[in-house]
């Protein structure tokens, strides 16, 4: 079911239905790099389940009184502790444990 939730399904209407945003604001979002849905070759916007799901916490995120830059912040910093913790679970399967957890 993973994979799906990367299918690209939705148009950009069926997406603000389903986010309860305007096409606008998808638009803006994507612009600002917050968000970025497939195209079919024709240039249409497709957005997946992840796509719908990255939106809602955007929408989220506005509400908690962020702007617009201080979301493209949060969510590079949520991309980047999810590779760091990819990078740990590698690290502590190899047998490097990473840090001690061994106290004084």
């Amino acid at each position: 079911m993973h994979g799906d939730r990367k299918r690209p399904l939705y148009g950009i209407s069926v997406a603000a239905d389903l986010t309860g945003v305007t096409p606008q604001s998808l638009r803006v979002y994507e612009a600002k790099g917050l968000l970025e849905p497939s195209r079919t070759e024709g240039g249409t916007r497709r957005y997946s389940g992840d796509d719908i799901d990255r939106v809602h916490q955007i929408s989220a995120l506005l509400k908690a009184g962020l702007n617009l830059a201080g979301i493209a912040h949060v969510l590079e910093m949520q991309t980047e502790l999810r590779r760091l913790r990819r990078e740990l679970d590698r690290l502590r399967r190899q047998g490097g444990g990473g840090a001690s957890r061994s106290g004084p």
